[in-house]
């Protein structure tokens, strides 16, 4: 089931865009906070919140901080065109196999085996970042947990959906998919592969997730750890 505000938007006006990562997952927080978990019965005991990182865990600190749970990360890597690494055709999550993007492939005429040498470098670079952000920590454990999956927003969702597989595939009880913006096709298509999609802003006319924020810059592994080591 889908849980979304309408597109914010008033006839010659700018429309609503977040300040920044934060401000929106502020909102987003207070979103879920008031709307949702009232009725989730994993609520607050058995719930986490699960950022993407890099963009998704200045989203999901602010989550974490108002529901009062625990905040971990992760990790997921876009699978791009061998050609146009920017052209994203699939996604991989940590514990999980790759997710391709049907619609997308069609359109290149690729199939998966000639991503084979994409998908080996992306696991690196996966591998990697697990590393640095856990430090040789185990993976959470989500098993019977209530597991909140948040990014700065959805285009395709392609991403999303490899995430929200592999937190399935650890045995989650419940999950929901929180964002602060997203297309109306993402949260359509992944309304399957969740229990619950909460967006704040569903645009009619979607571009980019960035055109929703005033401040979109990019953020570093080194950001990163100091979101995760900042105290709620």
């Amino acid at each position: 089931m889908a849980s979304a505000f309408p597109e914010h938007r008033a006839a010659g006006m700018v429309p609503l865009m977040f300040p920044d990562r934060a401000a929106a997952g502020l909102l987003l927080g207070e979103r879920l906070a008031a709307a949702y978990f009232g009725d989730c019965p994993y609520y607050p005991e058995r719930t986490v919140v699960a950022a993407l990182p890099r963009g998704g865990v200045a989203v999901g600190r602010e989550v974490a901080a108002c529901l009062d749970v625990p905040l971990e990360v992760l990790v997921t890597r876009k699978i791009g065109h061998p050609e146009e690494p920017e052209l994203g055709l699939g996604a991989i999550a940590e514990g999980g196999e790759p997710v391709f993007d049907e619609e997308m492939l069609a359109r290149t005429g690729l199939l998966p085996p000639d991503l084979s040498g994409v998908v080996a470098g992306e696991r690196a670079e996966l591998e990697r970042r697990v590393l640095v952000y856990r430090g040789g920590r185990p993976p959470p454990d989500f098993a019977d947990q209530c597991v909140v999956v948040v990014d700065d927003g959805l285009a395709t969702g392609v991403t999303a959906r490899a995430a929200l597989r592999a937190v399935r595939a650890r045995r989650a009880a419940h999950t929901v998919l929180a964002v602060p913006v997203a297309s109306v096709q993402a949260v359509e298509a992944l309304q399957a592969e969740t229990d619950e999609v909460v967006t704040l802003v569903t645009p009619r006319r979607f571009r980019s997730v960035g055109e929703w924020y005033a401040e979109f810059g990019q953020l570093t592994d080194a950001d990163v750890l100091t979101l995760l080591a900042a105290p709620r």
